[in-house]
């Protein structure tokens, strides 16, 4: 099986909010997760979205000229999640919460895809949560 991965491919995916997809496709749970953000995005609060896959990404925002700057964040934040939970033996994350001084980030993990929900502080985020596991 052959995976399309390139540089170009993800600073498109980036500044066009472009959804990359694999040469084999996208899994059933990721396709799911990708009509729950978009209507999550509708809500009142809520910035943008990212959805990872190991083989896929979707990205939606607002704003488009802080995309880079919210897919890095949006990483280091699962990166960051995992080195805790391994330090500490806490096991694997189900979600994580960030809140700065505008913005909080909603961070989970769901089988394979990384979800990242970026919203204004006084968004309900429990809400967004239970939408996500439905």
């Amino acid at each position: 099986m052959q995976q399309k991965t390139s540089v170009n491919a993800v600073e498109t995916a980036l500044t066009n909010q472009v959804d990359i997809t694999t040469v084999d496709g996208e899994n059933s749970a990721f396709a799911s997760l990708s009509t729950s953000l978009a209507e999550i995005r509708k809500l009142k609060g809520v910035i943008g979205y990212i959805l990872r896959s190991n083989i896929s990404a979707i990205l939606d925002f607002s704003e488009p000229d802080k995309i880079t700057e919210n897919a890095i964040l949006s990483s280091q934040i699962h990166d960051s999640c995992q080195e805790i939970g391994k330090q500490f033996n806490l096991g694997e994350m189900e979600s994580v919460l960030v809140e700065g001084e505008k913005v909080k980030v909603l961070c989970m993990n769901i089988g394979e895809n990384n979800i990242s929900v970026f919203m204004e502080k006084s968004a309900t985020h429990s809400g967004i949560i239970k939408r996500i596991l439905m």
